[in-house]
């Protein structure tokens, strides 16, 4: 079956949600597109205010980290997206992450008794933490910015913050050590998502489903391997996550190169839910830095009642591949 792709016109994003406050690495993420940049800004407390805020329709999009390269998924936003609502992926951006340890003016390294951060962000440091602090209170905070901005408000000369560059300057701290993170590579995976919408395809593109086997039995999983291989589609990311139903019960999110509209992809969707399990559909979206792309436009989307039909028959999601 040949799928054909009709643009709309490109719809600009009028109000996304992040979480906060001003100095996260979300933040600094988001600056990076303009589009985003230039629209309304809902600073949420938690990743899944974000997303239900999202969900709800408070705001077009939401934006958020899905995945470090240190530390692997953001399980709170994935298991968000695959268990408790219905969102689609539109864009992922990658970021190199630079964390520092930041404190009042004039404090040593020796003052520090405390150290507040997020705790994604305080174990991508631990070879630093366990050379120079390793005596020191880890206290956790809801955000990166959020311990920047609690230390600035505390006046304690006897804390440090693991922050952004971003945060210290809004916050007016000083640097104690710059870039302590574990791992000079380090990346984090951040996504914007909506209620509804597929993209047009790239050519340089990534669909997220999530599959739910039917039965757990010796071979399952390579037999759902099995469908991708045949086709030559490529997967990037292979992830087991609890169902959250029986000890041992396990759904798998698959990356995989290519888009829905792409016959290949869909037959083999199509495929897995007819003979393997029930999959969910999270997206088909540019795959970060797409050569030839304009970082930030307004996306256009797909207008082919044919794909929505597709999207229908691959999963339970209730997908309506045009933006409102």
């Amino acid at each position: 079956m040949i799928v054909t792709a009709r643009s709309v016109s490109r719809v600009a994003v009028s109000r996304v949600a992040y979480l906060g406050p001003p100095g996260t690495f979300t933040e600094q993420a988001l600056l990076t597109q303009p589009d985003l940049a230039a629209a309304e800004h809902l600073l949420c407390r938690s990743i899944p205010e974000v997303l239900a805020s999202t969900s709800d329709g408070l705001v077009d999009w939401g934006f958020t980290a899905i995945e470090n390269s240190i530390e692997g998924t953001v399980n709170i936003t994935l298991d968000t997206l695959i268990f408790e609502l219905d969102l689609l992926i539109q864009r992922e951006v990658v970021m190199d992450i630079q964390l520092h340890l930041l404190a009042h003016p004039g404090t040593s390294l020796e003052q520090v008794k405390r150290v507040i951060s997020f705790p994604v962000a305080t174990a991508q440091c631990r070879r630093y933490l366990g050379k120079h602090l390793s005596e020191v209170e880890e206290v956790v905070a809801g955000s990166t910015a959020a311990a920047v901005r609690d230390l600035a408000a505390s006046g304690d000369t006897s804390a440090a913050a693991i922050g952004t560059a971003l945060a210290r300057e809004l916050y007016g701290l000083d640097t104690i050590a710059s870039d302590i993170e574990d791992h000079p590579e380090n990346q984090t995976r951040f996504v914007a998502v909506s209620r509804r919408g597929v993209p047009t395809p790239t050519g340089y593109d990534k669909t997220s489903v999530v599959v739910f086997q039917r039965s757990d039995r010796s071979g399952s999983l390579m037999r759902i391997l099995a469908e991708f291989e045949s086709r030559s589609i490529n997967l990037t990311k292979l992830e087991s996550r609890p169902t959250k139903k029986a000890l041992g019960d396990y759904c798998f999110l698959i990356d995989l190169e290519g888009h829905v509209a792409d016959p290949r992809v869909a037959d083999c969707l199509r495929s897995i839910r007819e003979e393997h399990g029930e999959v969910k559909f999270l997206g088909s979206y540019p795959a970060a830095a797409t050569p030839g792309s304009s970082a930030g436009s307004p996306p256009t989307y797909m207008d082919d009642a044919e794909l929505s039909r597709i999207i229908h028959t691959i999963g339970q999601f209730r997908a309506d591949p045009q933006q409102e």
